[in-house]
């Protein structure tokens, strides 16, 4: 299985640019997915420098409602005529950073018409490819919802990305995770995928929205992951360069920064 990430707010290739956003590639001997869409179309054109032809794909997994992970999808289905979009409905709420700055999906999704498959239930998309939708609570302390919000024109309340979800990559001998922000919590992820498969964990790789943590909290979240021992850790766009150093210092070669262009292989 091959996994590019097609856009992440760093890159070092050149002729690739990056930005604050993600979307990542995965490609099987059947299927070829793309999980998230960035802020913008850019990351079309990172493919196709990588000689990554989108119009192929056959699926297209959002695992939230926000901006950062959605604003390339009109972009997208320019170059792609058949891909389905796995999201669930709840992303298309009102979210807000505090009560004025609207962070959500940018777009009027009339302008979608039939692409949208809303999902439910844990969704099987390949061999080995599982969408994971619904995200238990397992450890309260590592979500990340302060001064995200759903603002509907008489009522503002809490944001806990019910919409959130993650792709779960399921062989006979371990596991692996791709997560688009962690607002519902890494370690609550992890504990939802290991329900449906206790296997060993091979790959963790996303955004972990520890960007501005403290580091205590961090340092407890480096905790869980010496326990649960996953072969590789991959940061991105959310994760927070103090939280990848920590982690660096703690679980050295396992744990890598996941630029714009990486290429990784299970």
């Amino acid at each position: 299985m091959r996994i590019v990430t097609l856009i992440e707010n760093l890159s070092y290739k050149q002729n690739l640019v990056g930005e604050h956003g993600l979307s990542i590639y995965i490609e099987t001997d059947k299927k070829k997915i793309l999980f998230d869409a960035g802020q913008s179309g850019l990351f079309v054109n990172n493919a196709k420098y990588m000689g990554i032809d989108l119009s192929q794909v056959d699926d297209v997994v959002i695992s939230h409602g926000h901006y950062d992970h959605t604003g390339g999808l009109y972009a997208f289905l320019k170059e792609n005529k058949k891909a389905k979009i796995h999201i669930k409905e709840s992303a298309f709420q009102n979210k807000y950073r505090g009560q004025e700055k609207y962070i959500g999906f940018p777009y009027n999704i009339n302008l979608f018409e039939d692409r949208f498959n809303f999902i439910t239930e844990i969704t099987q998309i390949d061999d080995e490819i599982y969408i994971i939708p619904e995200i238990e609570i397992f450890n309260e302390e590592d979500t990340h919802f302060t001064n995200m919000k759903i603002k509907n024109r008489y009522t503002v309340k809490e944001d806990e990305f019910t919409d959130e979800q993650f792709i779960l990559i399921k062989n006979s001998s371990e596991i692996s995770i791709i997560t688009g922000c962690s607002h519902r919590g890494i370690t609550n992820i992890i504990e939802t995928g290991k329900k449906e498969s206790d296997l060993p964990i091979n790959l963790i790789m996303g955004g972990f929205h520890f960007d501005k943590e403290e580091d205590e909290k961090i340092k407890k979240i480096i905790n869980y992951f010496e326990s649960i021992n996953p072969k590789k850790i991959g940061f991105s766009h959310c994760s927070g360069i103090e939280a990848f150093s920590l982690f660096k210092e703690r679980m050295k070669d396992k744990v890598f920064y996941n630029y714009t262009g990486n290429e990784i292989r299970i």
